[in-house]
């Protein structure tokens, strides 16, 4: 039998050996124990970052007295685990030293019996600045190493990027979306483990072979016993109970237990099926009593990246239980500068947020973090497939022996501990190191290399392929080998030559595309360049106003103010989303104005994407914006703000990603017009196209009936422009295009003929129906053509479609889901009041 206890109670902290202590919160970390002791003001407020960087360069110490109780300090085998120490740590018990840790993303199991007593126990946990132990590296290796997203020159360190030295959260020290806080702390659990005879430290079940038909798997049962045990182990799932003599030698080793399930319940991702998941239980027994025990929750599904050639280069989509996927969703960053001040229900919101999205994938980036097991938990249960990659991002790392030990140490435990999520869709080494490095093309990259000697070169080269190319495929392999890895994001081919590079073709492998935003191409260029997989594009936009409103006063709302500027990573970022705005949108009357029309900015530029991607189908096989969510209040290319506020890119996403959407294409004077299908099935449906006034006035009209083919693109018609618009000013019109079955509307689009800045728009009357007792249907209509109608509620929460456009005549029926802190994500509730504008209220007029 094993006992625990959790030391979560009674904690302080102080700078070593200095000054009073204070109340701590474990888990937890310095930054947010100093700031509820108010010892620093609110960090993410107006430019409070800057001075709060004294924190990294100071030790720090946390310490607590506990109990034991009789039943834990009696088992014969006494252990603390450490879930997460941040990062430089040395534990002292009892005045004793029983562990050193080097790795934020690694756990810590030390046997504390010889130093353990029943009451009174001293637990010191001394945290040693991450600035101080890493600067001596920097200087030892001789040369710079390339990190440039660490922001070194805001924590004082001029050029020294240190970053990369630390197995620790890159964006800790900066990133062009984040600030520098580089934190120390105790960031996950504390626990006292005791036990005797045996205990289960790992429960796997493998799947050997799986078909509709038949599941034949193999349970692995890590044990560790303190001496031989004979007994029985049972295994139990839905409708079958294994049972089996077993003999366990003593120390640590691995017992397999193969077993049939018949006619399992596949796992399927969002908008395939449904994601069914098992519970499994093993227990070892003597004379029927449990000694041991584990639980595991999985899903039964195979997965697999499919890398195939064909006539123009080399497939990139990944094939879930034999069906070839179409990947639609975001990039996942860390949810919070501070880790410690996650919840389960901000975990729970943006899972929800994804799949009310219709998203199917969340790729989780390399410069965060190995996400918490909520995070996965919580993907298994929506059917959002994981793209995970090891935490390298941007930057080139050492090669020593003590910095490749550290390595494959948290790349074994992560794959181990991650490995049963049915959500898990492939590993990746790193983010964008082989294509800004780019070592077999001389001219191309970031730049980076130019600024070495050719030996040097060679050296960070052969470092680099010892852990992306040895290290982790070899991890992978032997304790994934369900799950494919795949070296680099961005990368078109492990060759070993100029073809390995992403930048030598978009023809293999998956891409991302930056020159619309970092390099100011026009939005339609997103149409123009589309790869086999779109892993990373995007484009900013402000949070709403009373997200700004959090981290500045109303002095400082303007777009060159210190604080918007210091909000914003990005070097041109806010001059960035004025240039953009000045092409595409009248001038905004305002800064709030300014806000709401970046939203709209954002969400057309990743509109024009999505369904570029989506029409290439299956040339194209994924598309992943950047990105789903904020660290903290900022202008950044997030959908979703920190505070989970719903910005119009993640209602243009709900809508683009729908599993059956119409794609209206202009192209000079044609018009084409295409249904993308992620559906298994094919579906007959009609067509209408109508071209309306914005009085409302039928123009033209257009009907057809369409058997929308099965998981691919159907294409419909192509129009001359001309002989739609006829003698109608492009200025002063909108074509609507509704997809139905006999009794559903599986997608609408509006498409226009000029650009939003050209369109003719007056102030609309927007009125608003109330919901009636026990119906939440909102009904919103117009007494005039209507554009972007953005609907703000007093509760928190979203609409079921917001920032949408509306005719004259035609009302629209919404609904809206409050954010709940109970059992449900999202819940059919009354929004509140309700405030409602249109793009015509926030332009500026003469």
């Amino acid at each position: 039998m094993k006992y625990s206890m959790n030391l979560a109670d009674n904690w302080r902290f102080r700078q070593t050996g200095e000054g009073e202590w204070l109340q701590a919160k474990v888990p937890g970390c310095v930054h947010t124990d100093l700031w509820a002791n108010n010892k620093i003001a609110d960090p993410f407020y107006g430019t409070n970052e800057l001075d709060i960087q004294w924190i990294d360069k100071a030790d720090w110490e946390y310490e607590t007295i506990f109990d034991l109780t009789e039943e834990l300090f009696q088992q014969k085998n006494l252990e603390m685990i450490f879930a997460g120490l941040d990062t430089y740590a040395d534990v002292y018990l009892n005045g004793q030293h029983i562990l050193s840790a080097d790795n934020m993303f690694c756990s810590w199991k030390v046997d504390i019996k010889p130093y353990a007593k029943k009451q009174g126990n001293q637990l010191l946990v001394s945290f040693r600045s991450p600035i101080k132990e890493d600067l001596p590296k920097l200087e030892g290796l001789g040369y710079d190493l390339p990190a440039s997203n660490d922001h070194s020159e805001d924590g004082g360190l001029g050029e020294k990027r240190i970053s990369i030295f630390a197995r620790k959260a890159p964006y800790h020290y900066g990133w062009d979306w984040g600030p520098r806080f580089v934190t120390s702390g105790i960031w996950k659990t504390v626990q006292i483990i005791g036990w005797t005879e045996l205990q289960i430290t790992d429960l796997f079940i493998r799947q050997d072979q799986l078909t509709s038909q038949t599941a034949t798997l193999t349970a692995e049962i890590g044990v560790e016993a303190e001496q031989e045990w004979q007994g029985k182990l049972r295994l139990e799932t839905e409708g079958l109970i294994l049972e089996k003599a077993v003999q366990v030698q003593r120390g640590n080793q691995t017992i397999e237990l193969e077993f049939t399930l018949e006619n399992p319940k596949l796992w399927w991702c969002r908008g395939l099926g449904e994601p069914n998941l098992y519970q499994f239980k093993v227990n070892f027994l003597q004379a029927e009593e449990s000694l041991a025990e584990k639980i595991i929750r999985t899903g039964l599904r195979t997965i697999r990246l499919v890398r195939k050639e064909d006539e123009v280069g080399k497939s990139f989509y990944f094939e879930l239980n034999g069906v070839p996927v179409f990947a639609k969703g975001a990039n996942h960053i860390p949810n919070d500068s501070f880790l410690t001040n996650m919840t389960y229900e901000r975990y729970r919101h943006e899972i929800a947020s994804a799949a009310e999205s219709n998203m199917n994938m969340l790729r989780v980036w390399g410069g965060g973090i190995y996400e918490d097991d909520r995070f996965y938990e919580l993907c298994d249960e929506y059917g959002i497939m994981v793209w995970q990659d090891f935490m390298f991002a941007c930057s080139m790392y050492p090669g020593d022996q003590a910095f490749l030990a550290n390595v494959k140490r948290e790349a074994k435990e992560n794959v181990k501990r991650l490995r049963s999520h049915p959500s898990l869709a492939l590993w990746c080494g790193n983010n964008e190191m082989d294509s800004a490095w780019a070592h077999y093309i001389e001219n191309i990259g970031w730049g980076w290399k130019q600024a070495y000697s050719q030996e040097i070169r060679d050296k960070i080269w052969a470092d680099y392929e010892e852990i992306f190319h040895k290290i982790l495929p070899n991890i992978v392999e032997e304790y994934s080998p369900e799950i494919d890895y795949w070296p680099s994001s961005p990368m078109s081919e492990l060759t070993g030559d100029e073809r390995q590079h992403s930048t030598y073709t978009s023809t293999s492998g998956d891409m991302h595309y930056w020159d619309v935003w970092h390099g100011s191409k026009p939005l339609e260029d997103y149409k123009k360049v589309v790869g086999r997989f779109m892993s990373e594009y995007g484009f900013q936009s402000f949070p709403e106003l009373k997200t700004v409103r959090t981290y500045a006063e109303e002095t400082e709302l303007e777009l060159a103010s210190p604080v918007m500027l210091h909000h914003q990573k990005n070097g041109r970022g806010n001059q960035l989303i004025k240039e953009y705005m000045e092409q595409y949108y009248q001038e905004p009357k305002d800064f709030p104005a300014f806000l709401y029309m970046s939203h709209i900015l954002q969400a057309d530029a990743i509109k024009t994407a999505i369904e570029a991607h989506r029409a290439h189908k299956p040339y194209c096989m994924g598309t992943l914006y950047w990105q789903m969510n904020d660290c903290w209040p900022v202008a950044s290319w997030s959908s979703m703000d920190y505070y989970g506020r719903w910005k119009a890119l993640q209602y243009a996403a709900k809508n683009s990603y729908r599993d059956i959407v119409i794609i209206v294409e202009q192209i000079n004077d044609q018009l084409n017009l295409k249904i993308v299908s992620d559906k298994l099935q094919d579906i007959k449906s009609s067509i209408q196209l109508t071209l309306y006034d914005f009085s409302g006035t039928e123009l033209w009209n257009y009907n057809k009936d369409v058997l929308v083919k099965s998981n691919t693109v159907t294409e419909v018609d192509i129009f001359e422009v001309n002989k739609i618009l006829q003698e109608s000013n492009p200025n002063n019109v909108a074509l609507q295009a509704t997809l139905e079955t006999v009794n559903h509307q599986l997608d609408q689009k509006y498409h226009y003929f000029t650009k939003t800045k050209d369109l003719f728009l007056e102030i609309p009357q927007i009125s608003i129906e109330y919901p009636k007792e026990d119906d939440h249907t909102i009904l919103v209509s117009t007494n005039t053509f209507a554009k972007n109608i953005w609907l703000d509620a007093e509760r928190e929460g979203i609409f079921s479609d917001n920032y949408f456009d509306l005719i004259p005549g035609i009302p629209k029926k919404v609904t809206f889901l409050a954010r709940d802190n109970g059992q449900s994500a999202l819940v059919l509730e009354n929004p509140g009041i309700l405030t409602v504008q249109s793009m015509a209220d926030f332009v500026k007029r003469d």
